[in-house]
């Protein structure tokens, strides 16, 4: 018995998605569902929902199967309830009385505080935002989570109380799960559906034996491809030569040999499939400045504390030198923001006991994307901080994957991914030597948190980094600077505090 099949599935919007797309889940299913930015997964799950609907194909869900869409950001309905009131509205009307009980033993199994339950749901992060939307979809005991990025805004130890929710979840209980988070995906799934324009591939393995599962089959494909056009071009060849002969000849069965074996060609060519390449989402590139000073930033023993001058930590005596690129490990509200913050003042302004080298020319990427104008357009954006010309600007904004007419409309319109993009670019063109990066890989696909990965890894400038994302900061960071109790301290790995970070104890 299945959950849900998928048969002949297709979707258009301004172009075509997805076509051909034909899978099955089962009671028990933790699958993943992995593609580049703006490829149609977010619609897809719509689709699966009931809530938009495909082009072609159909989804046929098990009799009385209740799905559950949780989606990125919470409608504008709920944001003026609290958040247990929020959950509350996940029952039916007539079912709030007697079930709402419910509320509190979901709001539990995802170790929600107390002190949050009773807060309206637009004063708290994005991080509690999503959790009480997951909070919402489970007190209505569905058979089948549909989960659009649910580990983004959300730390280490928020990523492992998920974790260890969705492995304790009813063993009959089918979740497929949209993310961009490899580590995340690799304890959370035992099977993994990489979505593409034609010829979806589907393992039942977690993502990273997936992938390589799937470079694998690329490759067999890619040679039956090449043996099947050698094939034809043998044809091709013989049927060449026969038809010198057969005119020189006059030889009508020689005509017709040579007819037979160019149509053979013909529909060797005709059914032969090229391996999937993968079209770019937009190319990340930093391009930093490099930069001579000694150090671009010198710490000495500067306080660090919250707005209203409680101290969180000392920073001790360090220093960031070109080439360094240094990761922030923290709890959340240990101040990692606030030492950014305080970086990011000492650059405005100098002195004090952070101080910049006057070389330092920094590039700012907040996970919120502050420096993005919803209301204007990409094209307007970098045309008002960079002297480029049309023609440059439309490259350019083409070349970081934000297509031709979506250029010129509201940077509201883009997705989550592609404003990531739009905001790499807007880093890259300030050409910076000093980048000051919270979350950058926050709705960047997969193919982008690479790309970013090796931009930063091969270039010569420094990075000041904060991020929950373990597989990225096992590529990028060379130092870990971590908040122990009130002091900043240098350790050798992220590993440890990883560990105790997912187990809930750092």
């Amino acid at each position: 018995m299945s959950l849900l099949s998928v048969s002949d599935l297709g979707l258009t919007l301004a172009e075509p998605l997805f076509t051909g797309l034909a899978f099955t889940l089962h009671p028990g299913d933790r699958v993943g569902l992995v593609a580049a930015n703006g490829r149609g997964k977010s619609s897809l799950l719509r689709v699966i929902a009931g809530l938009s609907d495909a082009t072609q194909g159909s989804v046929t869900r098990a009799r009385g199967a209740r799905v559950a869409l949780v989606e990125q950001d919470p409608p504008a309905a709920l944001l003026d309830l609290s958040l247990r009131d929020a959950v509350l509205e996940g029952l039916p009307q007539e079912a709030r009385d007697y079930d709402g009980w419910r509320v509190d033993v979901a709001l539990d199994d995802l170790s929600v505080p107390g002190d949050l339950r009773d807060r309206p749901l637009r004063a708290l992060s994005g991080g509690w935002q999503r959790t009480a939307l997951l909070a919402r979809a489970a007190v209505g005991e569905p058979d089948l989570y549909l989960l659009d990025e649910p580990t983004n805004h959300l730390d280490l130890a928020r990523i492992g109380v998920l974790t260890r929710w969705l492995a304790a979840l009813p063993r009959a209980t089918g979740v497929l799960t949209v993310s961009h988070d490899r580590a995340f995906l690799d304890g959370a799934t035992t099977r993994t559906l990489f979505l593409r324009q034609a010829d979806s591939r589907d393992f039942a393995l977690p993502f990273s034996a997936a992938r390589a599962a799937l470079a694998e089959a690329d490759a067999a494909d890619a040679r039956v491809f090449g043996n099947r056009m050698k094939e034809a071009q043998q044809l091709r060849r013989q049927a060449a030569k026969l038809k010198n002969i057969g005119i020189n000849s006059g030889s009508d069965l020689l005509t017709v040999k040579t007819r037979q074996l160019s149509e053979r060609a013909d529909r060797i060519e005709a059914a032969a499939r090229p391996a999937h390449r993968e079209r770019s989402a937009g190319a990340i590139r930093l391009d930093g400045s490099a930069s001579h000073a000694r150090a671009l930033l010198t710490f000495e023993d500067a306080e660090i504390a919250t707005p209203d001058g409680r101290l969180l930590f000392r920073t001790g005596r360090k220093w960031i030198v070109p080439g360094d690129r240094v990761v922030l490990l923290g709890a959340n509200g240990a101040g990692k923001s606030r030492l950014m913050a305080a970086v990011r003042a000492a650059l405005e302004s100098g002195g004090g006991a952070i101080r910049a080298a006057t070389s330092a020319r920094a590039g700012v990427a907040d996970q919120d994307l502050g420096q993005i104008d919803l209301d204007r357009s990409p094209h307007a954006i970098l045309a008002d901080r960079f002297r480029l010309g049309d023609q440059s600007i439309r490259a350019a904004l083409a070349g970081a994957g934000v297509a031709i007419d979506r250029q010129t409309t509201p940077a509201r319109r883009l997705s989550g991914g592609q404003r990531s993009r739009l905001a790499m670019l807007l880093l890259r063109l300030e050409q910076p030597n000093l980048y000051l990066l919270d979350e950058p890989t926050n709705h960047l696909d997969i193919e982008g948190q690479e790309a970013l990965e090796d931009e930063i890894a091969g270039d010569s400038a420094a990075a000041l980094v904060v991020s929950h994302d373990r597989a990225f900061v096992r590529a990028v960071g060379t130092r870990f600077w971590q908040i122990a109790g009130r002091r900043l301290e240098e350790v050798e790995t992220p590993e440890d505090f990883f560990r105790l970070a997912e187990a809930g104890a750092a």
